[in-house]
């Protein structure tokens, strides 16, 4: 729901539950994480429908013409990609033009999708109505986008940092919030409590507000939350009575569960077509931030309040439209990042072939949704999937594909050609050249080994372009510089943008997502050959213990002397512990990744665990000793030196990521 990033573009697709911790799966004990926020490793992703480019066309945007090009593209590709069903709308002239429904909404019944009644999950898309809600109150006078928050509230947000921290901060995701995982969904039939939910366990703060873009589900339920504390009405309502009903969206809602008459009306969710469905309606605790569920048709409505041809529609005032469709903040905040793309309030801002877009997209574990919309030309297009599909990246290709093959055959427009590279461009590629990591990203606890592990490379071409690899597909993009510390894809529309401070890189940015640089860090390859290395010998030690004793027993070997045997027993009780430490931690990031409820008193044990075998280093420093001065032959003390080292290091890693001591919130 929240949101992939093998490009800037594609990590919007993160604005689900991030999906990086599944992409970073390795093998044993070593396997680790993390989704939408998507890239998982593996297949490649299925081929996705190619978008009509604007020679190979003449096409009128109307109903006979968007009809034929959806049914000759979609249905094909959904079968390709095993995506058990679709919705689509488009607007045109500020208008509905049409809204088609593709597959099945309940495959094993032979539902077939209906775009006016059929409900899908939209994820984070829900995001723009819970701006929307805030620009209302902001409109009539009840909030200020620029006032501290703690103002509206009846809790004071833990800040690690002086300055204020805005309503316009949070909807354009500079909050400074690091990412937060445990819990995003709650158990089927626990009812959220948004003012728990943004109270208890909050993420740190490790950013600047109004600094570094770093998107957050956390940031949008703390607005929400504002609207709810503001008004003295529940979230859910709010919407209901003053977003929803008037815009005429009569069949969605935020309210989890479903009320007894839309809940007969909603798409069953798959992984593919082939799969069962998922048995449990998801949950989400960060409600504002991915709660919505609608029809094409009722995101269609939406989708007219945001154009000028029916700028507000009765939901807001024209001037409070354009404002939100307008660059958030600027260079007096965001320093050189504010030249590339990047957020109004509660949009992602885009352009393609000449034309402005606001857009936003969003996914849970099995839908996947997607709006753009043209605010001068009075049009937009809407996508929901109802599966995820066969390939990690299928369903954000797909939908990509639809909403950018619309905007190349109704609004070509000018395509952005090769032009002139800046004459800085080698000097400021090699400058850019080195590994980054992701500001949406956890620090503050454990679960910032995993995020360690994603580090994006940019290396400096000989003809002065720049070749961002992202570790989620490893595909590698083409990016020129076009201006000044500005880079264009090559062959493409997205753009980075760098902010240089002293000479140095401080941060690469576009929209709500920013890469920062690694060198100050320690390397993810570094920390994954430890960690692995260790595990490796401490698993090899401990199946070594009943393969030496069916040796000895059967070669009537005698058994070692007592001498040390105490240090020994010790240091294989750590050994044990730092094995089962380390699969607690895997198993708790299973069920994160499943959305599954995470016990903290179950992680508080867990670092128990781990610092009991981190302690076994100093028995195993006096095996090594005794080995080596008792001349027990190199074998033993080569082997006892490994453990010694394995323990250390996996000690080491442990200690440095909040695996023994500190927050277990994560």
């Amino acid at each position: 729901m929240f949101a992939t990033s093998p490009t800037p573009r594609a990590q919007k697709v993160r604005r689900g539950i991030p999906r990086r911790l599944a992409a970073l799966a390795a093998v044993g004990a070593v396997t680790v994480l993390m989704t939408s926020c998507a890239g998982a490793a593996g297949p490649e992703p299925a081929p996705a429908p190619k978008p009509h480019t604007p020679e190979a066309t003449d096409a009128t945007l109307n109903e006979q013409d968007v009809n034929a090009w959806l049914d000759g593209m979609l249905p094909a590709y959904l079968n390709e990609a095993q995506i058990a069903g679709a919705a689509v709308s488009v607007v045109a002239d500020g208008e509905l033009l049409t809204a088609r429904g593709y597959g099945y909404a309940d495959v094993e019944a032979r539902e077939p999708v209906e775009a006016d009644e059929t409900l899908f999950r939209v994820a984070s898309v829900s995001k723009t109505f819970t701006a929307t809600a805030v620009m209302q109150l902001v409109e009539a006078g009840e909030l200020d986008l620029d006032t501290d928050v703690d103002e509206y509230l009846d809790f004071e947000v833990e800040k690690s940092f002086d300055g204020d921290l805005t309503l316009r901060h949070l909807l354009s995701h500079t909050g400074g919030f690091e990412e937060r995982v445990a819990n995003a969904m709650l158990p089927e039939g626990e009812e959220v409590n948004l003012r728990e939910t943004v109270v208890n366990d909050p993420p740190e703060q490790i950013y600047e507000p109004g600094a570094t873009p770093a998107y957050s589900n956390y940031g949008i339920a703390l607005a929400g939350y504002v609207v709810e504390a503001v008004s003295g009405t529940a979230f859910p309502e709010y919407l209901d009575q003053n977003v929803l009903t008037p815009a005429g969206m009569d069949s969605s809602t935020f309210e989890q569960p479903l009320p007894e008459g839309l809940e007969p009306r909603l798409s069953q969710a798959y992984a593919t077509d082939e799969d069962p469905p998922i048995d449990r309606f998801e949950i989400v605790s960060d409600s504002p931030a991915g709660a919505l569920t609608a029809t094409a048709t009722d995101m269609a409505e939406f989708m007219r309040v945001h154009m000028e041809a029916s700028a507000g529609a009765g939901l807001l005032e024209p001037e409070t439209v354009s404002r939100m469709h307008e660059p958030a903040l600027g260079e007096e905040s965001l320093g050189g990042i504010a030249g590339g793309a990047q957020m109004g309030l509660g949009f992602f801002l885009e352009e393609r072939n000449g034309n402005r877009i606001v857009s936003h997209g969003g996914d849970t574990a099995a839908f996947h949704s997607e709006m753009q919309i043209y605010p001068e030309e009075n049009a937009g297009i809407f996508v929901t999937l109802n599966s995820s599909g066969n390939a990690g990246l299928v369903s954000h290709s797909l939908r990509l594909a639809v909403a950018e093959g619309f905007a190349d055959r109704y609004f070509p427009g000018e395509q952005a050609d090769g032009g002139q590279a800046e004459p800085t461009a080698s000097e400021h590629a090699a400058m850019l050249e080195g590994v980054y990591t992701p500001s949406r990203s956890i620090r503050s606890n454990f679960a910032a080994l995993f995020y360690t592990l994603e580090e994006t490379r940019i290396t400096a071409t000989a003809d002065g372009t720049i070749v961002l690899t992202s570790p989620e597909t490893g595909q590698p993009t083409e990016y020129m510089e076009v201006e000044p510390w500005v880079w264009r894809e090559v062959d493409g529309h997205r753009t980075l943008a760098a902010d240089v401070v002293d000479g140095e890189i401080r941060a690469i940015g576009t929209t709500a997502f920013t890469f920062l640089p690694a060198d100050g860090d320690v390397r993810g390859s570094v920390v994954m050959s430890v960690l692995g290395a260790s595990v490796l010998v401490l698993v090899v030690a401990i199946l070594s213990w009943p393969v030496g004793f069916l040796v000895r027993r059967r070669l009537s070997l005698p058994a070692r002397d007592k001498a040390g045997r105490r240090a020994r027993v010790l240091t294989r009780v750590a050994m044990v512990l730092t094995v089962l430490g380390l699969a607690g931690w895997l198993f708790v990031t299973s069920l994160a990744l499943g959305f599954q409820p995470v016990s903290f008193g179950m992680l508080r044990v867990f670092q128990v665990v781990q610092g009991l075998g981190l302690l076994g280093a100093v028995p195993a420093a006096v095996v090594v000793y005794d080995n080596i001065r008792r001349r027990a032959g190199w074998e033993r003390c080569i082997g006892s030196s490994l453990v010694l080292l394995a323990l250390l290091g996996v000690g080491w890693i442990a200690a440095v990521y909040g695996m023994v001591t500190g927050s277990v919130s994560f």
